[in-house]
């Protein structure tokens, strides 16, 4: 697949060009998505394994990416923290999970790297594996509404498409109804560029309808 292809020749670069925004802008904020974390936690699109010092000590927690690339910098991040991490090589549109395996599911920056047609897919699926009562956590970016900061983010999205894959704009709350989830909160944890949507599954709905 194109993105297996495209992270296997920037995994080893991954953390080098992401290093400035991690220690001013990421590492703050992932400690906030693991706040009510509990029990079976999925990482869905772990990447080179950011998060892994911030998960809660009482989660069993399983992370997943589509990358080789990636979850090879991920398990020597974990050997080297000596952490407790089932590291799985998946689809996130595919997931070998049964229904209702986790009780929360977090993704850091993994829907700005989707193409609009997969958001759907990719919430239906994550729908699919949490919990009833189970929480979702999506940190993302948006395009922020103040015309000097909106004019550099325009400026930057060429290289950060080229370089991540990734864009500013895939407005994922759009997808949810549609999914199958709901949405509790959204918060901007990062001016108005960064923010956190907490949803969870709505009740009384089957994918045969959606």
């Amino acid at each position: 697949m194109k993105e297996q292809k495209f992270y296997r020749h920037i995994a080893r670069f991954y953390d080098l060009l992401d290093l400035p925004f991690e220690n001013s802008r990421y590492k703050p904020l992932r400690q906030e998505l693991f706040k009510d974390a509990e029990g079976f936690l999925l990482d869905a699109g772990v990447g080179t394994g950011r998060n892994f010092p911030h998960y809660p000590k009482s989660c069993q927690v399983t992370g997943i990416d589509l990358s080789p690339a990636m979850l090879s910098r991920a398990r020597w991040r974990r050997e080297k923290l000596g952490a407790t991490i089932e590291l799985r090589e998946m689809n996130v549109l595919e997931m070998n999970f049964a229904d209702d395996s986790f009780d929360s599911v977090v993704s850091t920056f993994l829907f700005c790297v989707l193409d609009d047609e997969l958001q759907l897919p990719a919430l239906k699926e994550i729908r699919r594996v949490c919990r009833p009562d189970g929480r979702i956590h999506i940190l993302e970016y948006a395009i922020s509404e103040d015309p000097l900061r909106r004019f550099i983010m325009k400026l930057w999205a060429p290289w950060v498409r080229f370089a991540y894959g990734a864009e500013f704009d895939r407005n994922t709350e759009q997808y949810l109804e549609t999914a199958g989830l709901e949405q509790v909160e959204c918060r901007f944890l990062y001016r108005d560029i960064i923010k956190l949507l907490t949803v969870r599954p709505k009740t009384n709905w089957s994918a045969d309808k959606a």
